[in-house]
């Protein structure tokens, strides 16, 4: 079972939550909180498989929770999947930066819900390409500093490409098309940046790669 927690200030949009979580046939919600110390507390305690985090709560915001539960220097990060009403937002790009493994609008089907929960549950990240190309981008490409450029001198330059690739929102099946190598050789790859790179998945990858300037933000 991949045990839940929900953290939502909103009580019809936490009730909805908690409904289709404990409908699914693998997923339990252990746990609620209406802000976001309340959500760092809970999370302690109950030590969930993923955290559904709002950003805009009282007593502490979403961010500065995520930033608790799965910021650098964490010995062991949360999980945590970031559901926000907006869609280009700075909010967001923090989250992202402070730790969360992938975010969703709030007005996403549940099916695409249910489906990041499991995906986050299982290691990966959870990234639209609308985010990388617009979010991350815009924000990244704006508060970085010069000084990180020198982390990617560690990359081969075919890892280079396939980091390319993934701040470009693809999917290892759609690199490995683009690249014209296997899927199992981009997860290899995938692997090995990470590793390299010393972030944890995907997404803090991604935002690595706009913060060094590897890529571009498209306007």
């Amino acid at each position: 079972m991949i045990r839940v927690l929900v953290c939502e200030d909103q009580a019809l949009v936490r009730a909805g939550y908690v409904t289709i979580f404990n409908a699914q046939p693998d997923m339990e919600v252990v746990g609620e909180a209406t802000d976001g110390r309340a959500a760092v507390e809970a999370a302690r305690r109950l030590n969930p498989d993923v955290i559904v985090m709002d950003i805009r709560m009282p007593v502490v915001d979403g961010i500065q929770a995520t930033r608790d539960l799965a910021g650098p220097g964490t010995p062991t990060p949360a999980k945590i999947l970031v559901v926000t009403t907006f869609n280009v937002d700075e909010y967001v790009y923090e989250a992202l930066r402070a730790g969360a493994s992938g975010f969703l609008l709030k007005d996403a089907h549940p099916a695409e819900l249910v489906n990041g929960v499991r995906t986050i549950a299982a290691g990966d990240s959870l990234l639209a390409p609308a985010v990388t190309r617009t979010l991350i981008g815009h924000y990244a490409e704006r508060l970085r500093p010069p000084a990180e450029s020198g982390v990617l001198d560690a990359l081969t330059p075919r890892e280079l490409e396939v980091l390319k690739q993934i701040a470009g929102g693809l999917s290892n099946a759609e690199i490995a098309a683009e690249l014209c190598i296997t899927p199992e050789t981009v997860k290899t790859y995938v692997s090995r940046i990470l590793t390299k790179l010393d972030v944890r998945d995907r997404v803090q990858a991604v935002v690595l790669a706009y913060r060094t300037g590897l890529v571009e933000a498209r306007r």
